[in-house]
Protein backbone atom coordinates (compact mmCIF):
# COMPACT_ATOMS: atom_id res chain seq x y z
CA UNK A 1 0.00 0.00 0.00
CA UNK A 2 1.16 3.52 -0.73
CA UNK A 3 2.14 5.59 2.31
CA UNK A 4 -0.39 8.31 1.59
CA UNK A 5 -3.53 7.79 -0.44
CA UNK A 6 -5.84 10.78 -0.64
CA UNK A 7 -9.42 11.33 -1.71
CA UNK A 8 -10.92 14.74 -2.61
CA UNK A 9 -14.64 15.51 -2.70
CA UNK A 10 -16.57 18.77 -2.83
CA UNK A 11 -20.10 19.18 -1.51
CA UNK A 12 -22.83 21.61 -0.61
CA UNK A 13 -24.82 18.90 1.20
CA UNK A 14 -24.73 17.21 4.58
CA UNK A 15 -22.83 13.88 4.44
CA UNK A 16 -24.46 11.78 1.74
CA UNK A 17 -24.63 8.00 1.54
CA UNK A 18 -21.78 8.13 -0.96
CA UNK A 19 -19.49 10.04 1.41
CA UNK A 20 -20.46 7.83 4.36
CA UNK A 21 -19.72 4.62 2.47
CA UNK A 22 -16.39 5.95 1.20
CA UNK A 23 -15.39 6.71 4.78
CA UNK A 24 -16.42 3.21 5.89
CA UNK A 25 -14.79 1.31 3.02
CA UNK A 26 -11.57 3.35 2.63
CA UNK A 27 -10.21 3.77 6.18
CA UNK A 28 -6.63 3.90 4.90
CA UNK A 29 -7.31 6.92 2.73
CA UNK A 30 -6.99 10.56 3.71
CA UNK A 31 -10.48 11.79 2.78
CA UNK A 32 -10.82 15.55 2.37
CA UNK A 33 -14.15 17.24 1.74
CA UNK A 34 -14.08 20.81 0.46
CA UNK A 35 -16.94 23.05 1.50
CA UNK A 36 -18.33 26.08 -0.28
CA UNK A 37 -20.58 28.96 0.74
CA UNK A 38 -23.71 26.75 0.58
CA UNK A 39 -22.21 23.85 2.56
CA UNK A 40 -23.73 23.45 6.06
CA UNK A 41 -21.46 25.09 8.62
CA UNK A 42 -21.77 22.12 10.99
CA UNK A 43 -20.72 19.53 8.39
CA UNK A 44 -18.99 16.62 10.10
CA UNK A 45 -18.39 12.91 9.59
CA UNK A 46 -16.03 10.51 11.33
CA UNK A 47 -12.97 9.64 9.29
CA UNK A 48 -13.33 12.67 7.00
CA UNK A 49 -11.33 15.90 7.08
CA UNK A 50 -13.71 18.78 6.32
CA UNK A 51 -12.39 22.15 5.18
CA UNK A 52 -14.87 25.00 5.48
CA UNK A 53 -14.39 28.19 3.47
CA UNK A 54 -12.78 29.73 6.55
CA UNK A 55 -10.39 26.77 6.85
CA UNK A 56 -9.48 27.14 3.20
CA UNK A 57 -8.76 30.85 3.54
CA UNK A 58 -6.51 30.10 6.52
CA UNK A 59 -4.32 27.79 4.43
CA UNK A 60 -0.90 28.90 3.31
CA UNK A 61 -2.21 29.17 -0.25
CA UNK A 62 -2.40 32.21 -2.49
CA UNK A 63 -4.70 30.28 -4.79
CA UNK A 64 -7.22 29.48 -2.02
CA UNK A 65 -7.59 33.18 -1.25
CA UNK A 66 -8.46 34.04 -4.87
CA UNK A 67 -10.52 31.03 -6.01
CA UNK A 68 -14.11 32.12 -6.69
CA UNK A 69 -16.84 31.00 -4.30
CA UNK A 70 -19.85 28.95 -5.38
CA UNK A 71 -17.87 27.06 -7.99
CA UNK A 72 -16.84 23.43 -8.44
CA UNK A 73 -13.25 24.58 -9.03
CA UNK A 74 -12.84 25.05 -5.28
CA UNK A 75 -11.99 21.35 -5.45
CA UNK A 76 -8.52 22.59 -6.51
CA UNK A 77 -8.00 23.67 -2.90
CA UNK A 78 -8.53 20.08 -1.82
CA UNK A 79 -5.90 18.89 -4.27
CA UNK A 80 -3.41 21.39 -2.86
CA UNK A 81 -4.24 20.30 0.68
CA UNK A 82 -3.60 16.60 0.10
CA UNK A 83 -0.49 17.24 -2.02
CA UNK A 84 0.85 19.34 0.85
CA UNK A 85 0.11 16.41 3.16
CA UNK A 86 2.20 14.08 0.98
CA UNK A 87 -0.37 12.30 -1.20
CA UNK A 88 1.26 9.68 -3.42
CA UNK A 89 -1.97 9.13 -5.33
CA UNK A 90 -5.17 11.20 -5.49
CA UNK A 91 -8.65 9.83 -6.07
CA UNK A 92 -11.48 12.26 -6.82
CA UNK A 93 -15.22 11.81 -6.86
CA UNK A 94 -18.53 13.55 -6.10
CA UNK A 95 -20.88 13.12 -3.17
CA UNK A 96 -23.60 11.37 -5.21
CA UNK A 97 -21.42 8.42 -6.22
CA UNK A 98 -21.60 5.25 -4.14
CA UNK A 99 -18.73 2.75 -4.28
CA UNK A 100 -19.19 -0.94 -4.95
CA UNK A 101 -17.64 -3.51 -2.63
CA UNK A 102 -14.69 -3.93 -2.67
CA UNK A 103 -13.39 -0.47 -3.58
CA UNK A 104 -9.88 0.94 -4.08
CA UNK A 105 -8.30 -2.17 -2.60
CA UNK A 106 -5.24 -1.66 -4.78
CA UNK A 107 -4.20 1.01 -7.25
CA UNK A 108 -1.35 0.96 -9.73
CA UNK A 109 -0.25 3.40 -12.42
CA UNK A 110 0.49 0.42 -14.69
CA UNK A 111 -2.62 -0.94 -16.36
CA UNK A 112 -3.26 -4.01 -18.49
CA UNK A 113 -5.69 -3.07 -21.22
CA UNK A 114 -6.43 -2.80 -24.92
CA UNK A 115 -5.14 0.20 -26.83
CA UNK A 116 -7.11 2.47 -29.13
CA UNK A 117 -4.76 4.05 -31.64
CA UNK A 118 -6.39 6.50 -34.02
CA UNK A 119 -6.35 10.18 -34.88
CA UNK A 120 -9.30 12.05 -33.45
CA UNK A 121 -12.21 11.37 -31.14
CA UNK A 122 -13.07 8.02 -29.59
CA UNK A 123 -16.34 7.31 -27.77
CA UNK A 124 -14.92 4.95 -25.15
CA UNK A 125 -18.38 4.05 -23.84
CA UNK A 126 -18.87 1.92 -26.98
CA UNK A 127 -16.32 -0.52 -25.54
CA UNK A 128 -18.28 -1.04 -22.32
CA UNK A 129 -21.57 -2.33 -23.74
CA UNK A 130 -24.10 -1.90 -26.53
CA UNK A 131 -26.04 1.07 -25.15
CA UNK A 132 -26.53 4.14 -27.31
CA UNK A 133 -24.51 6.40 -25.04
CA UNK A 134 -21.63 8.89 -25.08
CA UNK A 135 -19.67 10.67 -22.34
CA UNK A 136 -20.38 14.27 -21.35
CA UNK A 137 -18.16 16.53 -23.44
CA UNK A 138 -18.02 14.24 -26.46
CA UNK A 139 -18.52 16.45 -29.55
CA UNK A 140 -22.07 16.30 -30.84
CA UNK A 141 -20.76 16.28 -34.40
CA UNK A 142 -19.07 12.92 -33.77
CA UNK A 143 -21.78 11.01 -31.89
CA UNK A 144 -23.51 9.23 -34.79
CA UNK A 145 -20.24 8.20 -36.41
CA UNK A 146 -18.96 6.88 -33.08
CA UNK A 147 -22.01 4.66 -32.65
CA UNK A 148 -22.05 3.06 -36.11
CA UNK A 149 -19.15 0.72 -35.43
CA UNK A 150 -16.61 0.06 -32.71
CA UNK A 151 -12.97 0.97 -33.23
CA UNK A 152 -10.60 -2.00 -33.41
CA UNK A 153 -8.54 -2.66 -30.31
CA UNK A 154 -5.04 -4.02 -29.82
CA UNK A 155 -4.17 -7.17 -27.96
CA UNK A 156 -3.91 -6.68 -24.21
CA UNK A 157 -0.69 -5.14 -23.00
CA UNK A 158 0.59 -3.10 -20.04
CA UNK A 159 0.74 0.68 -20.17
CA UNK A 160 1.81 3.49 -17.84
CA UNK A 161 -1.40 5.40 -17.10
CA UNK A 162 -0.96 8.17 -14.52
CA UNK A 163 -4.57 9.23 -15.13
CA UNK A 164 -7.26 6.55 -14.86
CA UNK A 165 -10.98 7.19 -15.31
CA UNK A 166 -13.26 4.54 -13.81
CA UNK A 167 -16.87 4.50 -15.00
CA UNK A 168 -20.04 4.75 -12.92
CA UNK A 169 -23.20 2.69 -13.36
CA UNK A 170 -26.78 3.78 -12.79
CA UNK A 171 -27.03 7.38 -13.88
CA UNK A 172 -23.56 7.86 -15.40
CA UNK A 173 -21.87 11.03 -16.57
CA UNK A 174 -23.64 12.05 -19.78
CA UNK A 175 -24.72 15.40 -21.16
CA UNK A 176 -28.10 17.10 -20.84
CA UNK A 177 -29.05 16.24 -24.43
CA UNK A 178 -28.73 12.55 -23.55
CA UNK A 179 -30.78 12.90 -20.38
CA UNK A 180 -33.48 15.01 -22.08
CA UNK A 181 -33.97 12.43 -24.85
CA UNK A 182 -33.06 9.02 -23.39
CA UNK A 183 -34.15 7.35 -20.16
CA UNK A 184 -32.02 4.37 -19.18
CA UNK A 185 -30.44 2.77 -16.15
CA UNK A 186 -26.94 1.91 -17.35
CA UNK A 187 -24.85 -1.09 -16.39
CA UNK A 188 -21.46 -1.02 -18.08
CA UNK A 189 -19.61 -4.20 -19.00
CA UNK A 190 -16.14 -4.64 -17.44
CA UNK A 191 -13.25 -3.57 -19.66
CA UNK A 192 -10.04 -1.56 -19.69
CA UNK A 193 -9.43 0.76 -22.64
CA UNK A 194 -6.22 2.76 -23.08
CA UNK A 195 -5.94 5.75 -25.42
CA UNK A 196 -2.79 6.56 -27.36
CA UNK A 197 -1.33 9.88 -28.46
CA UNK A 198 -3.73 11.66 -30.83
CA UNK A 199 -6.83 9.81 -29.59
CA UNK A 200 -9.21 11.91 -27.51
CA UNK A 201 -12.16 11.28 -25.24
CA UNK A 202 -13.44 13.54 -22.46
CA UNK A 203 -13.09 12.29 -18.91
CA UNK A 204 -14.69 13.66 -15.77
CA UNK A 205 -14.00 14.17 -12.07
CA UNK A 206 -16.51 11.54 -10.96
CA UNK A 207 -14.32 8.50 -10.37
CA UNK A 208 -10.74 9.29 -11.34
CA UNK A 209 -7.24 8.54 -10.04
CA UNK A 210 -4.13 10.70 -10.55
CA UNK A 211 -0.42 10.07 -9.89
CA UNK A 212 2.14 12.73 -8.86
CA UNK A 213 3.79 13.27 -12.25
CA UNK A 214 0.53 14.79 -13.50
CA UNK A 215 -0.66 16.62 -10.38
CA UNK A 216 -0.36 20.06 -12.07
CA UNK A 217 -2.97 18.84 -14.60
CA UNK A 218 -5.56 18.44 -11.83
CA UNK A 219 -6.33 22.14 -12.22
CA UNK A 220 -10.04 22.86 -12.77
CA UNK A 221 -10.65 26.20 -14.54
CA UNK A 222 -12.85 28.67 -12.66
CA UNK A 223 -14.10 30.96 -15.42
CA UNK A 224 -16.16 28.27 -17.11
CA UNK A 225 -19.47 26.69 -16.16
CA UNK A 226 -19.83 23.87 -13.63
CA UNK A 227 -20.70 21.46 -16.46
CA UNK A 228 -17.57 22.21 -18.48
CA UNK A 229 -14.79 22.76 -15.95
CA UNK A 230 -13.74 19.11 -15.60
CA UNK A 231 -14.34 18.41 -19.30
CA UNK A 232 -12.10 21.20 -20.56
CA UNK A 233 -9.57 20.21 -17.91
CA UNK A 234 -9.60 16.72 -19.42
CA UNK A 235 -8.75 18.07 -22.88
CA UNK A 236 -5.73 19.97 -21.53
CA UNK A 237 -4.69 17.00 -19.41
CA UNK A 238 -4.73 14.57 -22.33
CA UNK A 239 -2.63 16.82 -24.55
CA UNK A 240 -0.09 17.36 -21.77
CA UNK A 241 -0.12 13.67 -20.81
CA UNK A 242 0.64 12.59 -24.35
CA UNK A 243 3.58 14.99 -24.53
CA UNK A 244 5.15 12.91 -21.74
CA UNK A 245 4.68 9.67 -23.67
CA UNK A 246 2.04 8.39 -21.24
CA UNK A 247 -1.53 7.15 -21.65
CA UNK A 248 -4.95 7.53 -20.08
CA UNK A 249 -7.01 4.49 -19.12
CA UNK A 250 -10.79 4.13 -18.99
CA UNK A 251 -11.76 1.30 -16.67
CA UNK A 252 -14.69 -0.71 -15.36
CA UNK A 253 -17.46 0.85 -13.29
CA UNK A 254 -16.54 0.76 -9.60
CA UNK A 255 -19.31 3.09 -8.40
CA UNK A 256 -22.95 3.78 -9.15
CA UNK A 257 -24.45 7.23 -9.20
CA UNK A 258 -27.70 8.27 -7.58
CA UNK A 259 -27.66 11.73 -9.06
CA UNK A 260 -28.24 14.82 -6.96
CA UNK A 261 -31.17 16.92 -8.10
CA UNK A 262 -30.40 18.88 -11.27
CA UNK A 263 -32.32 21.11 -13.65
CA UNK A 264 -31.67 19.48 -17.01
CA UNK A 265 -32.40 22.70 -18.86
CA UNK A 266 -29.91 24.55 -16.68
CA UNK A 267 -27.39 21.77 -17.35
CA UNK A 268 -28.07 22.19 -21.06
CA UNK A 269 -27.48 25.92 -20.81
CA UNK A 270 -24.20 25.38 -18.96
CA UNK A 271 -23.08 22.88 -21.60
CA UNK A 272 -23.73 25.12 -24.61
CA UNK A 273 -20.13 26.50 -24.61
CA UNK A 274 -18.95 22.91 -24.86
CA UNK A 275 -21.36 21.95 -27.65
CA UNK A 276 -20.02 24.92 -29.62
CA UNK A 277 -16.32 24.73 -28.72
CA UNK A 278 -15.23 21.20 -27.77
CA UNK A 279 -13.87 20.30 -31.20
CA UNK A 280 -12.30 23.72 -31.62
CA UNK A 281 -10.55 23.48 -28.26
CA UNK A 282 -8.97 20.16 -29.13
CA UNK A 283 -7.91 21.47 -32.54
CA UNK A 284 -6.17 24.39 -30.82
CA UNK A 285 -4.48 22.22 -28.23
CA UNK A 286 -3.43 19.58 -30.77
CA UNK A 287 -1.55 22.21 -32.76
CA UNK A 288 0.75 23.09 -29.85
CA UNK A 289 4.33 21.94 -29.53
CA UNK A 290 4.79 20.95 -25.91
CA UNK A 291 7.86 19.90 -23.96
CA UNK A 292 8.40 16.21 -23.31
CA UNK A 293 10.32 16.93 -20.11
CA UNK A 294 8.67 15.68 -16.88
CA UNK A 295 9.75 18.94 -15.23
CA UNK A 296 7.78 21.05 -17.72
CA UNK A 297 4.24 19.82 -16.99
CA UNK A 298 3.33 23.13 -15.37
CA UNK A 299 4.75 25.10 -18.30
CA UNK A 300 2.77 22.97 -20.73
CA UNK A 301 -0.39 23.53 -18.68
CA UNK A 302 0.11 27.29 -18.74
CA UNK A 303 0.76 27.30 -22.49
CA UNK A 304 -2.46 25.39 -23.16
CA UNK A 305 -4.53 27.88 -21.21
CA UNK A 306 -2.74 30.85 -22.76
CA UNK A 307 -3.82 29.60 -26.18
CA UNK A 308 -7.43 29.15 -25.02
CA UNK A 309 -7.39 32.72 -23.71
CA UNK A 310 -5.94 33.98 -27.00
CA UNK A 311 -8.76 32.19 -28.82
CA UNK A 312 -11.36 33.98 -26.70
CA UNK A 313 -12.62 30.74 -25.14
CA UNK A 314 -11.47 31.68 -21.63
CA UNK A 315 -11.00 35.13 -20.07
CA UNK A 316 -7.64 36.58 -19.08
CA UNK A 317 -8.52 36.17 -15.40
CA UNK A 318 -8.04 32.41 -15.70
CA UNK A 319 -4.32 32.84 -16.24
CA UNK A 320 -3.97 34.69 -12.95
CA UNK A 321 -5.46 31.74 -11.08
CA UNK A 322 -3.29 29.26 -12.98
CA UNK A 323 -0.19 31.20 -11.97
CA UNK A 324 -1.26 31.09 -8.31
CA UNK A 325 -2.00 27.35 -8.62
CA UNK A 326 1.46 26.67 -10.03
CA UNK A 327 3.11 28.93 -7.44
CA UNK A 328 1.41 27.00 -4.64
CA UNK A 329 2.46 23.67 -6.14
CA UNK A 330 6.04 24.92 -6.53
CA UNK A 331 6.09 25.99 -2.87
CA UNK A 332 4.85 22.53 -1.80
CA UNK A 333 7.23 20.53 -3.97
CA UNK A 334 10.16 22.98 -3.77
CA UNK A 335 10.45 22.70 -7.55
CA UNK A 336 9.72 25.40 -10.16
CA UNK A 337 6.61 24.78 -12.26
Amino acid sequence: MLKSQAMVITTINYPTEGVKKLARTCPGWNIVVIGDRKTPADWNYEGVQFLSVQDQLAMNSAYAKKCPLNHYARKNIGYLKVIQEGAEVIFETDDDNIPYDPFLVSVDRYVEGQLVKKDGWENVYTHFGDNRIWPRGFPLECINDSLRSKTSLSQKSTFACPIQQYLADGNPDVDAIYRLTIEADIKFSPNTIVLSDGTFCPFNSQNTIWWPEVYPLLYLPSFVSFRMTDIWRSFVAQICLYSLGNHIAFREATMFQIRNEHSLIRDFQDEIPGYLNNMRIMDILSSLTLSDSPTDVGKNLRLCYEKLVEAGILPQEELGLINLWLEDLAAITAEPL
